[in-house]
């Protein structure tokens, strides 16, 4: 009796030591990691990097990138992206996902699907494929990738936005400038054309694709930092922007830090800018 005993007794110390094994090394095996995958969403694919850190419980900053006129160069401009992100973010304990979001022979605009896809992976799939817990989401973007965020801003609550001189502000307003030869073309416009005919055919569906149609029913608190020595197409649609947005009655708080002297890339170069991004962050 004493032998069967000593028996189960060795066996169930066995037991308890295995898996007390195998959870100190599940521990230590949380590791960092950069990797670049496709994820999907309702059938949606796109392409992400993913920078983690050495946790299994994590917030995440979801970043997208500006404008991109070849495909084949979306990879590098999500790693510029994040690393522009990461360089300016106090926290080390956030992991960044930065969405390479396609642009090349797609009307403006149109990519957001790609862009809900990622959000939405995020937020429901996310946390099993990789095998962590994801808590607070936040979403920021620069230029273009600010149109992107403030967009999916009137689509899905968030932890809060931020948006780095977010545009194009007014299609019409830009496009038009184009046609008349006053600034260079870009393929933005003459794709617009190709499909609209000119601004003055169709003004309608260039201003259904501009930020400013994007001005009501935020979900979430969101920041926006503009410096004001920004490109003149910027400044000089900045101040209607802003105005549309404080004068919403629809949408969750709004915050707007200018940077006087400011470029287009203010959030990433100016000390303001970077205190008061961090500032939102952390109070969110």
């Amino acid at each position: 009796m004493n032998t069967i005993f000593a028996l189960r007794l060795f066996f169930l110390l066995s037991i308890i030591h295995f898996f007390s094994c195998a959870n100190e090394n599940t521990e230590l095996s949380i590791d960092a990691y950069r990797e670049t995958r496709t994820i999907s969403y309702n059938n949606i694919n796109v392409d992400v990097v993913i920078d983690k850190p050495a946790l299994n419980e994590v917030d995440v900053l979801l970043v997208f990138h500006g404008t991109v006129l070849y495909d084949l160069n979306l990879m590098t401009a999500a790693n510029t992206t994040l690393d522009k992100f990461k360089s300016v973010l106090d926290r080390n304990d956030m992991m960044i996902v930065s969405v390479a979001y396609p642009q090349e022979n797609i009307l403006l605009g149109d990519s957001i699907i790609q862009c809900e896809a990622a959000l939405l992976w995020l937020k429901n799939k996310a946390s099993q494929e990789l095998g962590i817990t994801v808590n607070k989401i936040l979403l920021a973007g620069h230029s273009q990738g600010g149109y992107m965020v403030t967009r999916l801003n009137t689509m899905h609550q968030t932890n809060g936005v931020i948006a780095n001189a977010p545009g194009p502000i007014n299609l019409v307003y830009r496009c038009q400038l184009e046609e008349n030869d006053q600034v260079q073309s870009s393929v933005t416009c003459s794709n617009l054309k190709d499909s609209y005919g000119t601004t003055a055919d169709n003004p309608n569906a260039y201003f259904q694709r501009s930020l400013l149609n994007f001005t009501n029913d935020f979900k979430s608190d969101i920041l926006f930092v503009q410096g004001l020595d920004d490109s003149p197409i910027q400044m000089n649609l900045w101040p209607t922007f802003k105005q549309e947005v404080i004068s919403c009655s629809t949408c969750q708080n709004r915050q707007f830090v200018e940077i006087p002297g400011g470029g287009h890339v203010s959030l990433f170069e100016s000390l303001t800018a970077k205190t008061e991004f961090n500032n939102f962050i952390n109070s969110h």
